[in-house]
């Protein structure tokens, strides 16, 4: 019984402080419009690319981050992984190809992409060696 109750608390406080990355690009854009939240688009490259892994380990993954972002954005990463095991489904393949073909066409990693819930571009970075706070405010900036 003890063994089902800990699981049960695990589960509900990773589900608490985990992220809202969406899985399909077309959901994000109808939250945004629907929030009226900006859309952060993040191409990544998650198994291969050292400043993206930074960013999500220094950024992303921060509590102060994970609560910002929960109230004011609305969250989808576009990966390219290379590792086989890590592959994409065709469909999301193509997905993050067309969006790269769209926001990001020189190919830049980690390229991080605030759009307006019209997918107007507000702005654009990177990794950028920042506190998470810092991160925020840099974003906030291409709202005004």
């Amino acid at each position: 019984m003890k063994y089902s109750i800990f699981l049960l608390f695990l589960f509900y406080s990773v589900m608490a402080s985990s992220q809202d990355w969406q899985e399909d690009y077309n959901v994000a854009l109808e939250q945004a419009e629907e929030q009226h939240k900006p859309l952060i688009l993040v191409f990544s490259g998650s198994d291969w690319c050292a400043p993206c892994i930074r960013l999500d380990k220094e950024i992303w993954q921060s509590e102060n981050f994970k609560k910002f972002s929960k109230e004011n954005y609305i969250l989808y990463r576009a990966d390219f992984p290379r590792k086989k095991a890590n592959k994409l489904s065709p469909e999301l393949t193509d997905q993050n190809n067309k969006l790269a073909a769209n926001f990001n066409s020189k190919g830049y990693f980690p390229l991080v992409v605030v759009l307006n819930e019209k997918e107007q571009v507000l702005g654009e970075t990177g990794y950028k060696k920042l506190s998470p706070d810092e991160y925020i405010s840099l974003l906030n900036s291409f709202l005004k």
